[in-house]
């Protein structure tokens, strides 16, 4: 029996696949790079600069990532980048599944329903782009429905004395709705940041490399489109991204809200602290998101062709 899916574009089974390997190769492979990234936009004093001797940063450099273990050996300092591993694991692959196969499924709809429209309003190649970067950003603020697991995930990260020795289903009884607090902010980083992502990634494709099927990119040539992707996704996005990841590493009882943040930010850090982590981001979270775009590209139609080439050879 043929796999379920559309006609004409990757099986269903192919999306889940394929997003699924993706984000768990991604949470093994980056897991602690997450970690050092979180624990970078949650400080908020100043670890380089105002008259501090070199080796004086670097010790509170040591302590602001590693923690309780900053005094530990190297293997010791490397596992306690592993904090809240399971909520990790929940988090990463779901969000994958949902964000790298959910936005091939709203672009079809988009398509099929709206397809000429874009093509009127933009033409037909930025037509193609601007359709594969909306169908993102819907299912990008979608993604404000996994909230608590990733509220969850940066706490273990950055406060893990908010758990007190509770566990997963007693924070859950405790804190309720509080899990989502955040989720407008969270909204207005997913939707402009999921848009240049996927809007990035088809820029690449369509203009640099020229390529009428964007299912039939190789893999090196879905790796430059995630590369440019991922820098958009990332520079659009960092401000938001350094405000969302301050409320949910915040305690539950914090009365503290989105706005205060951000003009506390301003009034003692400067404007330059709504891009505080950008430059690491870049540079080491940027490339987890470039493993896992790409391979989720590469994923789905590879997956596709085997599961579709292993119905023909049972038929």
């Amino acid at each position: 029996m043929a796999p379920s899916g559309k006609k004409n574009g990757e099986s269903v089974t192919a999306r889940l696949l394929g997003s699924g390997a993706s984000g768990i190769l991604e949470l093994f492979t980056f897991h602690p790079v997450d970690t050092v990234a979180k624990r970078l936009m949650s400080n908020t004093e100043k670890i380089f600069g105002g008259g501090q001797a070199v080796g004086q940063s670097l010790g509170k450099l040591n302590h602001v990532v590693f923690r309780d273990a900053a005094a530990k050996p190297t293997l010791a300092k490397y596992l306690s980048l592993f904090p809240g591993l399971g909520y990790a694991a929940g988090y990463k692959v779901m969000q994958r599944i949902y964000k790298f196969g959910g936005q091939p499924v709203a672009r079809d709809f988009l398509e099929t329903h709206y397809g000429q429209s874009f093509t009127r309003m933009f033409g037909d190649r930025n037509g193609k782009a601007m359709l594969h970067a909306t169908a993102g950003s819907l299912i990008g603020i979608g993604e404000v429905a996994l909230l608590p697991l990733d509220v969850l995930k940066i706490k273990r990260q950055t406060n893990p004395e908010a758990f007190r020795g509770r566990g997963l289903f007693r924070i859950v009884a405790d804190e309720g709705l509080a899990l989502y607090r955040g989720w407008g902010w969270t909204m207005v980083r997913n939707a402009p940041g999921s848009f240049a992502l996927f809007g990035g990634s088809a820029f690449v494709k369509e203009y640099v490399f020229g390529l009428p099927d964007y299912n039939g990119a190789s893999f090196v040539q879905n790796f430059f489109a995630s590369i440019g992707g991922a820098v958009a996704s990332l520079t659009v996005s960092a401000p938001m991204d350094v405000i969302k990841t301050r409320i949910q590493a915040r305690s539950f009882d914090s009365p503290e809200s989105g706005t205060a943040i951000l003009r506390r930010m301003i009034q003692q850090e400067g404007l330059g602290a709504l891009f505080k982590g950008l430059t690491p981001k870049i540079l080491v979270v940027g490339p987890k998101l470039v493993f896992g775009f790409t391979l989720a590209q590469w994923f789905i139609p590879t997956f596709d062709r085997l599961l579709k080439g292993s119905s023909a050879g049972r038929e």
